[in-house]
């Protein structure tokens, strides 16, 4: 029986046992003047001008990863010579990794630090890839099950790749949809940065875990899973492999999170059969996001452990320098319903005004 949901309380304080870090879900705060939100205005670009529906002329000339329509996507084509780069340019594509045009990190030799007064410097050394799909319209929410087991696929091929770099030792792995989002073009796509450093929101989670995991013997996210799953609350959808659900520390409004059943730190790891049943995941909460909130913008990542602690052998990836077995893999999809003020700003905790069992309720209740 569906549990009454009382969103009543002005407001809560909620604490998220991984990061430590306090949110404030504050319901009364959606009812102030100019908080309901406009309807999105999304960029949309014309086929004819889309520099992703066109890459020969954008100067696209390397392909890291090409999925090509001839094999109904079953396998991978990588770059080989200069002459695989018509099969690129005819199309005969449905997904391609290319190098970004614009790379905030570019390849090179040189990862030395050094220091400048108090500060560390790095060059800004590492690999930025942008994934396509061919669909120039349907984003992964709208997209036939197939292909976005194709886009899962192409996520866990690239990571498997670039964790081999050397001096890489974090791969950030997103996707924005919509100009509030910080996309740039209306054709999907998403992002892969490889980098040499591990970034700060990583670094918390390791050390909340690793702190959960040496207090009490077992995973943060595990025991959140299982108390999700008791709670039912929260909970939006579920398969043999993955568990979608509203945290309870929700940052945002809407906040979804995709958990692996079975604990696993490494996403590079995801066997064939997990592949499937994640994709079925994503596709269901993008695609009731969708309808729930009318095609809002978001911003869907990865979180994993780093790579910097992973070397192959005997062609098997195996922990070398670091254990992060204290670790969870998960994806945390969130929709941009409004931005940060003085508040969030000055004091970095952020205030969400919808509840996040009104939302997983919501989202449950959205037929697709």
């Amino acid at each position: 029986m569906q549990k009454n949901i009382n969103i009543c309380e002005v407001s809560e304080l909620r604490k998220d046992p991984v990061s430590k870090e306090w949110v404030l879900i504050a319901t009364a705060r959606s009812k102030r003047p100019g908080a309901q939100k406009e309807k999105t205005k999304h960029l949309t670009q014309p086929r004819k001008t889309c520099p992703f529906c066109h890459l020969e002329q954008s100067g696209t000339r390397t392909f890291s990863l090409l999925y090509p329509l001839s094999s109904n996507s079953q396998y991978a084509k990588k770059l080989k010579k200069d002459g695989d780069v018509q099969m690129m340019q005819n199309k005969k594509w449905s997904l391609i990794v290319v190098p970004n045009k614009f790379p905030a990190v570019i390849p090179g030799k040189n990862f030395n630090k050094s220091r400048k007064g108090l500060y560390d410097i790095y060059p800004g050394r590492g690999h930025h890839e942008v994934l396509i799909t061919a669909s120039h319209d349907l984003d992964i929410g709208r997209m036939p099950l197939k292909e976005v087991e194709e886009v899962m696929r192409a996520y866990r091929d690239r990571f498997v790749d670039l964790s081999e770099k050397k001096h890489i030792k974090y791969i950030s792995l997103f996707h924005n949809h919509g100009q509030e989002a910080g996309a740039s073009l209306s054709h999907p796509h998403s992002q892969i940065l490889a980098i040499p450093v591990i970034p700060r929101d990583i670094n918390n989670s390791l050390h909340g875990s690793k702190k959960y995991f040496l207090k009490n013997g077992r995973c943060v996210h595990c025991d959140m899973i299982k108390w999700e799953k008791k709670e039912k609350e929260r909970i939006v959808f579920e398969n043999n492999d993955f568990v979608v659900l509203c945290p309870f520390s929700s940052s945002v409004a809407f906040e979804i999170r995709i958990y692996p059943k079975k604990h696993g730190s490494y996403f590079e790891e995801i066997t064939s059969k997990q592949i499937k049943n994640l994709a079925e995941c994503f596709k269901l909460a993008l695609n009731k996001m969708y309808k729930a909130l009318d095609n809002p913008p978001f911003n869907y990542f990865l979180h994993t452990a780093p790579c910097d602690g992973i070397v192959k052998k005997a062609g098997k990836f195996i922990r070398a320098k670091k254990n992060y077995n204290h670790y969870h893999w998960h994806f945390e999809i969130h929709p941009k319903l409004s931005i940060w003020a003085g508040f969030e700003l000055s004091t970095g905790m952020e205030i969400s005004t919808v509840p996040p069992e009104y939302a997983a309720d919501t989202l449950r209740r959205t037929r697709i």
